[in-house]
């Protein structure tokens, strides 16, 4: 009690040179007494009037003096100090007293501090209060700092309604406890009717929450509002932020069915739902939609990727990443297949059409499958799946290596120039560098087929510092793993083994197996230092030995084996897709990892591709020619070998000759993309034959650049012809200046309007500028923003729009663009949206 009260009067000495002391109850004396404040003069007034008022104004007019009296404060009129007290404080020692001193406050919040005692009787209460309080505090603002110490919130009001918000999701209520136990209640709904329009006769938080919810959707979708502009605001910023997620999620899902949400989507058009995203099941409706229209095809594929964009600022859109990128890939997959055009004139032809557009119907097929796998949707995505199966399989796969398969059947010899061969791959590449006296990495990886390679491509491009780019292989046939890999060995004489291994001998050699391979690169150019080695043998390295092994090699050849690994078995084929996405994040870390140890050029190349349908194969995939031959030795989906082999209607017969292989090993391989029947062997994942994404095989050159060559979209504001903002809302445009590439990439951005002094008066925006269009009026972004209540406050005043960028994975922004506008508003309607 001393301590509190000595803090107490030294607070008062802070302010006044003399302070009265008037102890009515004579309970102080005590206390009085045993004071010892510095600098500071104690005098009991006890009839001593006259000579106090000598000692404090003649004797020591500059010195501080506590002026005790026991007993109560005498009436003005008989108060001889009366003069002195009214220019100097007076102590007094209730409690409500000592808490207005301890706190600062003057006298006129006495009334305020007695009607919520039980909040200070709180010393924990009391100290954050200290800690927040400001001089220039009116009453409701003092009231609204203990609301937020009661809910342990810091800020508005807005933090306190979403404090009470967290608690509400959380199934308690502890917080409101305690606002209603200091009397605090009454203030918190007067508030929420002053500034959120709630009123109801028996207020609380979860009738609020669930008017919230209901005002807000009813605006959106273009009914009348329950809650004022200001809810509205207040909903968008608790939704956006990142700390409020569960919150938001947990109550949203609580109130969908109070509010028959999915029987009122049941009745409207999905277009007029993409910007709203206050129920998972909006998500929901519009994916259903998407999945029914772009089935039929009533729909345009840009229409589609537009509100696909739309959709990722979507609080729900992480759940249904998958689902839309699924969607937005069919939609870009039927656009392709409506443009392309199957013809070729020769087998170069077929390879260099394929390699500048074909391609891309493969990856957007393996692109949906994969993201459709991903969702774990496949009845939802059933009719979509079917309609795109259908198209790749009968109208593209099918018709493309049926025409391909025309200039097949009558190639004399198994080339197609200009395109390289496989078998020139050491000298042509490897050679280009060596020839310049440069080290080289190769980096093979099993089935790589040229569409996956050209999205690793992308990935390697958009790298700081990396350039990449990529050509077409003409593959060996048949396209297997042990005659692609020896063909990218430095090899002179080429061969089947003449037995049923399907070994390939170079130079005599077998080429099977990590130490044959590295004895045969060892017989290629006189004087070079070569290595070959696993993957899973160089991620293991640490960087010493990664450098040495760099160092002490002039080629090294580094094996990797994921896509082949898996779709060549019939338990895992169709994950064969899920091992391309992970092959190519495993390739972009072995690329680093080289890099690290010093490689600066390297190559990434396969051994062959490979052909792959998601859904089981039919009966009509399935060769049904006859295989005849003096000796078959050995038998595969897509190839045979042996000798005194015999083509027919659907097998295409190739000599050793005219495969350009030494050895007396015939080649039967069925036509176009049929299968040949084998025992437990996978059907769907296949590989052998000479269709075109079996033998078009990529070559990718990778080199480090020493400056840095990525940048971000630079974003511009467009001004509106008045920059004037006469509304409750304004609508602005943002110009996207180039389009997204690998090197140009994407950049997020948080948009809101702000008054001078820093505060934000609208609600904020979260927008990703990633458009990837070549045409300037594709890249313009509009954005509707709605001002909140506190914009009033500024009024005829300058403010500003800000574009913040986040500052790396922090919490923290900084000022990336501003536009300044006017504030003219009427506010003869709060509801003018």
């Amino acid at each position: 009690m001393l301590d509190r009260i000595a803090k107490g009067l030294e607070a008062q000495f802070e302010k006044h040179r003399i302070v009265f002391w008037y102890d009515p109850t004579r309970e102080f004396r005590e206390a009085f007494e045993g004071l010892a404040l510095d600098g500071v003069e104690k005098i009991e007034v006890a009839n001593t009037e006259f000579a106090v008022k000598h000692r404090i104004l003649r004797e020591a007019p500059k010195r501080r003096f506590l002026l005790y009296r026991e007993g109560s404060r005498p009436a003005d009129i008989d108060n001889w100090l009366l003069d002195v007290e009214l220019a100097n404080g007076v102590f007094k020692t209730d409690q409500v007293a000592i808490w207005l001193s301890d706190l600062g406050l003057p006298l006129k919040f006495e009334d305020l501090v007695r009607e919520h005692q039980e909040f200070f009787r709180s010393s924990r209460r009391l100290e954050k209060l200290k800690t927040i309080i400001r001089g220039d505090d009116t009453r409701p603002a003092l009231r609204l700092r203990m609301l937020g110490v009661c809910v342990s919130a810091d800020g508005g009001f807005d933090t306190v309604v979403e404090a009470l918000l967290a608690e509400l999701a959380a199934g308690r209520d502890d917080s409101l406890r305690l606002i209603d136990r200091v009397g605090l209640d009454g203030f918190l709904w007067d508030q929420m009717a002053r500034i959120f329009g709630y009123r109801a006769d028996k207020p609380s938080v979860g009738d609020f929450s669930i008017t919230l919810f209901k005002s807000c959707y009813q605006t959106a979708v273009g009914g009348e509002p329950i809650l004022t502009s200001d809810a509205l605001v207040f909903f968008r910023r608790w939704k956006n932020n990142r700390n409020a997620g569960d919150v938001f999620a947990k109550l949203s899902a609580d109130y969908a069915e109070v509010l028959d949400v999915a029987g009122d989507l049941a009745k409207r058009d999905f277009r007029t739902l993409i910007e709203i995203d206050y129920f998972e099941e909006v998500d929901r409706a519009i994916i259903r939609a998407l999945v029914h229209e772009l089935s039929a095809q009533t729909v345009a594929q840009a229409d589609v990727l537009a509100w696909i964009r739309r959709r990722r600022q979507s609080h729900w859109y992480g759940s249904y990443r998958d689902l839309y990128e699924a969607i937005g890939f069919a939609a870009e997959f039927q656009q392709a297949m409506a443009q392309v055009t199957l013809g070729m004139t020769s087998l170069a032809e077929g390879v260099q059409r394929y390699a500048k557009s074909w391609f891309r119907i493969d990856q957007l097929y393996r692109k949906f499958v994969w993201h459709m796998q991903k969702s774990g949707q496949a009845t939802l995505m059933r009719e979509l799946s079917e309609q795109v199966e259908n198209h790749y399989v009968n109208s593209y796969l099918l018709r493309l290596n049926d025409a391909w398969q025309v200039h097949v059947d009558v190639a004399e010899s198994w080339s197609a120039p200009p395109i390289p061969s496989q078998r020139s791959f050491y000298r042509e590449h490897v050679g280009e560098f060596r020839r310049r006296d440069q080290k080289i990495c190769v980096i093979i990886s099993d089935a790589l087929r040229y569409e996956i390679a050209e999205e690793l491509l992308g990935r390697i491009r958009s790298l700081d510092r990396y350039e990449a780019e990529i050509e077409p292989m003409f593959g060996s046939l048949p396209s297997y793993t042990q005659l692609g890999m020896a063909s990218l060995l430095p090899n002179g004489d080429l061969q089947i083994a003449d037995n049923d291994t399907a070994t390939v001998l170079v130079n005599g050699q077998s080429s099977q197996g990590l130490e044959n391979r590295r004895k045969i690169l060892a017989t290629g150019r006189v004087g070079d230092r070569a290595a070959a080695l696993k993957t899973e043998e160089l991620m293991g390295m640490d960087k010493d030995r990664a450098r040495a092994l760099i160092r002490d090699h002039d080629v090294v050849y580094v094996y990797h084996n994921l896509i082949d690994a898996i779709g060549d078995k019939q338990i895992s084929e169709e994950r064969v897709f899920e091992a391309a996405e992970d092959a190519i994040e495993e390739i972009v870390r072995l690329v680093k990892k080289l890099n690290g140890a010093n490689a600066a050029n390297m190559i990434v190349t396969a051994d062959h591709g490979f052909i792959y349908q998601h859904r089981p194969i039919e009966e009509s995939d399935f060769s049904s020619a006859q295989v005849e031959g003096d000796t078959i030795l050995f038998r595969d989906r897509r190839f045979i070998l042996g000798h005194g082999l015999k083509g027919n209607h659907g097998l295409r017969r190739f000599t050793p000759d005219q495969a350009n292989l030494q050895g007396s090993m015939e080649i039967l391989i069925p036509k176009s993309i049929n299968r040949l029947r084998r025992q437990g062997s996978g059907s769907r994942f296949v590989h052998g034959g000479a269709t075109l994404q079996e033998i078009v095989v990529p070559v990718m050159k990778i080199n480090k650049k020493r400056q840095s060559d990525t940048s971000a979209v630079e974003v511009e504001i467009i001004g509106s012809s008045n920059q004037m903002i006469t509304s409750s809302q304004i609508s602005v445009r943002f110009y996207q200046i180039t389009a997204v590439t690998e090197k140009t990439q994407p950049r997020r951005l948080r948009a809101g309007i702000y008054a001078q002094s820093g505060e934000l008066i609208s609600d904020s925006h979260e927008l990703v500028f990633d458009l990837r269009s070549d045409n300037p009026r594709e890249r313009e972004v509009s954005v509707r923003f709605l001002l909140s209540r506190q914009a009033d406050a500024f009024n005829d005043q300058e403010v500003i729009l800000k574009l913040e960028e986040r500052h790396g994975e922090t919490s923290h922004f900084r000022e990336y663009r501003t536009a300044r506008y006017r504030l003219k508003r009427s506010f003869s309607n709060d509801f003018d949206f």
